[in-house]
Order: structure tokens, then sequence, then C-alpha cells
């Protein structure tokens, strides 16, 4: 894009959180996070201050900030049952967010290796984010990876590409759209519905991806079979 940076979006929330014992033996969680006041450092791994359950699957330059939209907690407020669920809606944070993003930002919106200025830093969109059983622990629902991943409101992550220092109210400006017919939903869309198309395989492995998405849709086009998604959704039998 040669024009000037437009502002898409703004920063409802920022959040952080430490990593806990979670509900099932033997698990960290930092998904409980909660408003940060002030401005804080993002650097090249995460938030400053910010941690990780699991460091294998979470975190990490590719996973440094994770994005949500509080567009979607309406919805997700009128469909879950339940009190738990009711009460981590009320605020941001339910999802494990470090960004709280209104007032239209979704997957929709977002394309793949988007750049993003945000308060001192710049910011690149890296991948959507792939929900595991710990969403169904948090919420009280059994199936709420299942459903978030379904129903394509996933948040996604960003990758910094200049540190420096953000804050609650700060503006989302558009630096850079190299691939505007790549929506994160379309890309949430394909691994969602077990797409094994060798021509939209090959499309989405020329995009830029991180190396776990690089390894899933590769897999996809050499096998012509889908990744199994139990352990990930439901989590194993005895907890992780």
């Amino acid at each position: 894009m040669s024009e000037a940076p437009v502002i898409i979006g703004r920063l409802r929330a920022v959040l952080m959180g430490k990593a806990r014992p979670y509900t099932r033996a033997g698990s960290l969680s930092a998904i409980d996070k909660q408003p940060w006041d002030g401005a804080v450092m993002a650097g090249l791994t995460g938030l400053e201050g910010d941690e990780q359950g699991d460091p294998r699957v979470h975190g990490g330059p590719d996973k440094a900030v994770h994005c949500y939209t509080w567009v979607h907690y309406g919805a997700w407020q009128r469909d879950l049952p339940g009190e738990t669920a009711a009460a981590l809606l009320r605020q941001p944070g339910a999802f494990g967010e470090n960004f709280s993003l209104e007032p239209g930002l979704d997957e929709t919106n977002v394309c793949i290796a988007d750049q993003w200025a945000v308060g001192d830093a710049l910011f690149e969109v890296s991948q959507g984010r792939q929900p595991c059983w710990k969403l169904n622990d948090r919420f009280g629902v059994p199936d709420m990876a299942r459903r978030v991943q379904q129903g394509g409101h996933a948040g996604w992550y960003l990758r910094v590409l200049r540190p420096g220092l953000v804050q609650t109210g700060d503006a989302v400006r558009l630096v850079a759209r190299p691939h505007p017919d790549w929506t994160l939903a379309r890309l949430l869309s394909a691994i969602a519905e077990r797409d094994c198309n060798p021509e939209t395989l090959a499309h989405i492995l020329a995009l830029p991806l991180p190396p776990s998405w690089a390894r899933l849709f590769r897999r996809r086009l050499e096998t012509g079979q889908v990744e199994a998604w139990a352990s990930r959704l439901e989590g194993a039998k005895s907890g992780t």
C-alpha cells in the first residue's frame, strides 16, 4: 500500500496473565488475562510481563500477541449456557486475548501478513488461532473449542516487527496488506472445513505462513488427509 496508514480499529483493552496450575493434572495456563493499566512494551516474543502456560504451542515470535474482537462477545453471550460463561463474557479477556479490538475488526476483514502500527510498535498478522481444550474447561462448555473452530470466531496472532509501547485506547493503523484475498476467515474455514483441494492448498502454501501452518497445509497436500483434532480440541484423557 502506498497511501498513508488508515485507522481500522482501536485497542479496547490490553491484557496480560501469569501461568498458573490449570484444571487438569499437570497443566498450566495463562489464559486468565486481566486488563493492564498503562503502557506496556511489546517485544519480539510478546508483551513484557505476559506469560504462557505451554510454550510448546503458545507464545514465541509467531504468536507474540493474541487478538480477539470485542464484537464477537455479543453473539457468545446469546449462545452460551451457564453462569460461568456469562461471568467471563462481561469484560474482555475471556478468550485469553492480549488485545481486545473494536469496533469492527474481525476475521473477515483481517488478512494474513497485514501490518499494523499500534502505539510505538509495528505488528504483522501471522496466523489464526487454532483453539484448544482449555477453552472447554474455562467456559464450562464441553465443546467450546470445537464451537470456536467451526464458527470461525477464533481470533488471531501477531508477530512483532518493531518493538514498542502500546496501551489501551491506541489506534490500529493498517500499514500494508500484501494479500487482500486471504482473510483469516478464509484460511480458518479451510482448516475447519477439512479442505484438501490441491489447488487451494497450493495457493495457501504460497502465502507467508508460520512453520506450524506450513506443515499443516503441506501435509494435507502430500497425503490428501486431514490432521487429527481430538487431542487439541478435547485434551488427553489423563490431562495435559
